[in-house]
């Protein structure tokens, strides 16, 4: 893993100083290093990190990744059934590289980054089927990534990291990574609190928020809510906000330059298989410009180009399918490839997201390919239509998908969280000066919470089964 040799540097120049804090749950970055190492006879080839948050988390990864071994991290949250499956498909892998690997050395028990090239990481992402997609990822291109991100987002060893969401979501895991590698350190929390999150950015003296747009709106919300301050008089200050997985939109923005108002707010675009694609940020007293969609240029090191189902290079302002190439990526699936997510072609790789560039070369992004709504023949990209909503009065948040429809073949349909004064009607005759018709929803529907993944990102598909289910927590909106 790219951070264990910085662990074992910054262990010998600042030992007592905090690696991991997850609530009272504290280590150091010494006692990290020697609880990782005293693990590290029992810790075999590819082995699981299943674990809850709390330092014991940390220590397992260290350990998992050191020298030839491979981490799998797995979300404590899955159902015993699928984790079985999971764990039956690591064991066939695991057997297999030890036949090829016969005649090669014991796995060492020092605390050290292995070989560039293998890879060192299993991730899990959803797929079209109940046993989750796992992709790899190589040392390299995370040593890559983390030379990348600490120029991009400024980040050096005084930094204090709060990653609110679970560790075992891509998001917090490089977090937690990239925050060993520089030295800094790195703050969880036991389980998600909007409360405690805003606490522990006071009490820790919090420097930098790494979360997810809905995750970071929450957060907001509810210090703005009770009054408190992130500038103190003396001490570090929250100085950076760093979203990701999902567009941050200009209401929630909103919410943390009031709550932050001396905090740079970074966005930037990309996946797990690919890590990072594009980026943009915004410095305190910097006006954000008017988009839903514009997710940033492409960093350093990455191009980014848009062609068709037929693998043409698209011209400025068409949409199409958005391709990366850059040493950055990932190396694939193990299981789970369905053709629906990443492929690569030749050195070119893709998610299946959408989308196009502008005269500028900033990346519009308009969701993925499984979201896209054919409807009467027109495409409905829900990221349009859902940012036209959500610049509606009363409207506070609005989630698109699409529903079955015996002539249309799937009809669009909204579901917001809005004021109770917001009726459907209202909302459609004010959409109607907004988007064309085929993009305008056949139904509106009211929510009382967000439908959102365990990593905090709102899900359309969870939407469409509460729709189709009655779920009480949606319902007509009249």
């Amino acid at each position: 893993m790219p951070f264990l040799d910085r662990l074992q540097h910054w262990a010998q120049v600042q030992p007592d100083a905090t690696a991991v804090s997850v609530g009272a749950d504290r280590i150091s970055f010494a006692e990290l290093r020697d609880a990782a190492a005293a693990l590290l006879p029992a810790t075999p080839r590819i082995s699981t990190v299943c674990l809850p948050h709390g330092t014991a988390f940390a220590v397992a990864f260290a350990a998992g990744v050191a020298e030839g071994r491979c981490s799998a991290i797995q979300n404590p949250d899955w159902p015993e059934a699928q984790r079985r499956v999971v764990e039956e498909r690591l064991a066939r892998i695991a057997g297999l590289d030890g036949r090829v690997a016969a005649g090669a050395p014991l796995l060492g028990t020092e605390l050290r980054d292995g070989p560039p090239d293998r890879d060192f990481l299993y991730g899990f992402t959803s797929g079209t089927t109940s046993v989750p997609k796992a992709f790899t990822r190589s040392r390299a291109s995370w040593q890559r990534s983390f030379a990348l991100g600490t120029e991009f987002f400024g980040l050096t060893r005084h930094d204090r990291t709060l990653a609110p969401g679970p560790l075992s979501a891509s998001l917090s895991l490089y977090a937690l990574a990239e925050s060993l590698h520089t030295g800094s350190a790195f703050f969880a929390l036991p389980r998600f609190s909007a409360a405690d999150a805003v606490a522990c950015v006071a009490v820790e003296q919090i420097t930098r928020i790494v979360a997810a747009p809905t995750v970071l709106r929450v957060i907001a919300a509810h210090a703005l809510a009770v009054g408190t301050d992130v500038t103190p008089p003396t001490g570090r200050r929250l100085t950076a906000i760093v979203s990701a997985g999902a567009k941050l939109d200009p209401g929630t923005l909103s919410m943390l330059r009031l709550w932050a108002p001396d905090a740079s707010v970074f966005e930037y675009y990309g996946a797990a298989e690919l890590s990072f694609v594009t980026g943009s940020v915004l410095r305190p007293g910097e006006v954000a410009p008017i988009s839903a969609t514009a997710v940033g240029r492409a960093l350093p090191g990455v191009e980014v180009r848009i062609q068709d189902d037929a693998g043409r290079a698209l011209p400025t302002g068409t949409p199409g399918t958005i391709f990366v190439r850059s040493l950055l990526v990932g190396g694939g699936y193990a299981w789970g490839d369905d053709g629906e997510a990443f492929r690569r072609e030749v050195d070119w790789c893709t998610v299946g997201d959408i989308g196009f560039l502008d005269p500028a070369a900033v990346l519009h992004h308009l969701g993925r390919r499984a979201d896209l709504i054919v409807t009467s023949g027109h495409n409905v990209y829900p990221q349009q239509v859902e940012a036209a909503l959500r610049g509606l009065p009363g409207v506070e948040s609005a989630l698109v998908t699409g529903l079955p429809d015996p002539v249309r073949g799937t009809r669009v349909v909204a579901a917001v969280i809005a004021g109770s004064e917001t009726d459907a009607a209202r909302i459609r005759s004010r959409a109607a000066a907004l988007l064309a018709a085929p993009h305008r929803p056949r139904a509106y529907y009211a929510l009382t919470e967000l439908p959102l993944t365990s990593a905090g990102k709102l899900s359309r598909v969870m939407l469409r089964r509460w729709i189709e289910k009655g779920d009480r927590r949606v319902r007509p909106l009249r």
